[in-house]
């Protein structure tokens, strides 16, 4: 029968996925004879023929007879088709058995997807017990078995470490990044040359980034702090200001410091808030997304009181993101953190990235959440009109309209009709309602723009761009989630200026493009890459670990994909 298996991979090389069913017909219908199958293969060429003639080896047999019982689907069992292939072809070699045991590359990755927890990984979902117990193995099914469940493994294994186990735009249409999966085919054959399968099966598929092992190492940092029991909950009580003794609650914020690390031990003594104490509240705030005030106030005792499984939790996530990202974003990109309402301009010079401008940013209010995305930044105008969003004027201005029609040239806003201005006047807009809504609303250039005075474009479907913004006092905001979906940011000019003198325009010319007051596009000779993300906890060169409130509840939402996941058991 398996002799049968292999003439019709033969006939049919390019469809594995049908070979894969037709074994198991095979299987359920073992009276079909060879000569019924191989009176339809006449056509076969006269190699094929000889090919077919051959006797197939008992432990290939067998492999190809575990392939065809599996019923396909889900877990492990979309890798079905890849491995038919594979061990279909006689030129391709056992990978994980030699000698009749099983050989130096299987005890190691069975060590590999043991450890696989390390990186949030979990060794049941690839049978690493299992295929454990089959190494001592000598029976040819139980070998086959363990063959057929590497591979499957493997192929699990090398897709969730580099591109994680959840694909994204599955789970949020907000989140437009498709990782890039590695080809199973080419994982397979790549073991065949490997000589060092920790290399090729971790290094080789991990994300190479810093960001990511500076995570890893973080979590097995809190991992420890969890095993011995974490840090005591600090009471609540009113807010616990600098000077203020409390003998019942600054010693356990003192322990509570010292526990993460912020505080050394025997550094500060007594009940009193004040000295290093003090101090090192500051750092735990700044490094928190809090507002740095050196006092226990209602925000700053709810990040205290996170407890260290928790903390655990959102290391293992914004690690199953950093899998999303792109190993190489680019040698010179803008990287925009909307969790922690930063953006960032980074340069890499030889082997190293270096941070070349910084600012704060204002993001998306919960309603108006900015997606996750990468585009490339194409230009940049300097005193943009601002064309106001369908959903804009009918949702904010169609009100207002209603009362006072006066309110659009206030705020320096022209009512357009098929391009031609229409006085607001002249509408009974009582008798207007969303969908009879049929003008533009454009406001013109000026300090006063929404968009402030320049904008930086990086064409996308979700209509999101980095703007100017005339509402500065919100950047002395911790938390800055106030925008309809785009990114405001402070300081937009420097910016510009260390954008635009890329390609050598100096601050003096911008100023002076400003000063004029028209709309002016100026285009990037050089494209620039944009990335905009959302990561909750990452760690810094200095090995300093920062964590962000989850403002838009993704964290929770990835969290629940991924134990959705774990109890369907794929």
């Amino acid at each position: 029968m398996i002799s049968l298996f292999r003439a019709f991979a033969l006939v049919f090389p390019a469809q594995p996925a049908v070979r894969v069913v037709f074994a198991a017909l095979m299987l359920a219908f073992p009276v079909l004879q060879p000569a019924t199958v191989l009176a339809q293969t006449e056509s076969a060429s006269a190699p094929a023929e000889a090919a077919i003639a051959e006797e197939i080896d008992p432990f290939r047999e067998e492999i190809l007879t575990i392939i065809a019982q599996r019923t396909g689907g889900g877990g492990q069992d979309r890798h079905l088709s890849t491995i038919a292939d594979y061990y279909s072809d006689p030129a391709n070699p056992a990978l994980w058995v030699g000698n009749g045991a099983a050989n130096t590359k299987a005890r190691t990755l069975v060590d590999i997807l043991k450890t696989a927890y390390l990186d949030v990984l979990d060794p049941d979902d690839y049978n690493a017990d299992t295929l454990a117990g089959l190494l001592d193995a000598t029976l040819v099914p139980d070998l086959a078995r363990l063959e057929v469940g590497l591979s499957l493994s493997l192929l699990d294994y090398t897709r969730h470490l580099a591109a994680g186990r959840v694909e994204p735009s599955k789970i949020n249409s907000e989140l437009a990044i498709f990782p890039t999966t590695p080809d199973p085919m080419q994982v397979l054959i790549g073991v065949q040359s490997a000589s060092d399968m920790v290399a090729y099966a971790t290094l080789g598929f991990e994300p190479k980034t810093p960001q990511y092992q500076r995570l890893r190492s973080a979590l097995a940092v809190f991992r420890q702090l969890a095993a011995v029991g974490g840090w005591p909950a600090v009471p609540g009580g009113a807010t616990l200001k600098e000077g203020m003794a409390d003998p019942q609650r600054v010693p356990i914020l003192r322990k509570r410091l010292e526990m993460a690390g912020f505080l050394q031990q025997g550094l500060h003594s007594g009940d009193t808030l004040d000295g290093a104490l003090i101090d090192a509240l500051r750092v735990f705030q700044e490094r928190h997304g809090l507002e740095v005030d050196g006092a226990v106030g209602p925000n700053t005792l709810a990040e205290l009181n996170v407890s260290v499984d928790q903390r655990v939790r959102q290391i293992e996530i914004n690690m199953e993101r950093r899998r999303w990202m792109e190993d190489k974003p680019g040698d010179y990109y803008i990287f925009v953190n909307l969790a922690d309402q930063y953006l960032k301009v980074v340069e890499r010079r030889g082997d190293r990235e270096h941070t070349v401008h910084t600012a704060l940013t204002v993001v998306g209010k919960q309603f108006h959440r900015t997606p996750v995305f990468s585009e490339t930044m194409k230009y940049i105008v300097i005193n943009p009109s601002w064309n106001v969003p369908y959903s804009i004027a009918t949702k904010e201005y169609l009100p207002k309209l209603r009362t006072n029609p006066g309110v659009l040239s206030a705020q320096n806003i022209r009512l357009l009709a098929d391009g031609r201005d229409v006085d607001p006047y002249s509408i009974n807009w009582s008798a207007v309602t969303p969908k009879t809504f049929r003008w533009q609303l454009q406001q013109r250039p000026g300090p006063r723009n929404a968009l402030g005075q320049v904008k930086f474009m990086f064409p996308n479907r979700f209509n999101v761009y980095i703007h100017d913004t005339p509402s500065k006092g919100l950047f002395s905001q911790a938390s800055r989630v106030f925008s309809h979906g785009c990114i405001r940011v402070q300081y937009p000019f420097d910016l510009a200026n260390v954008l635009l003198s890329r390609q050598g325009m100096s601050p003096k010319e911008i100023e002076q493009i400003k000063n004029i007051g028209a709309e002016r596009i100026v285009r990037l000779k050089e494209p620039i890459p944009v990335h905009i993300n959302y990561l909750t906890a990452w760690v810094n060169k200095d090995g300093t670990v920062h964590f962000r409130r989850d403002v838009y509840g993704r964290d929770a939402a990835l969290d629940k994909a991924l134990q959705d996941l774990r109890q369907r058991g794929s």
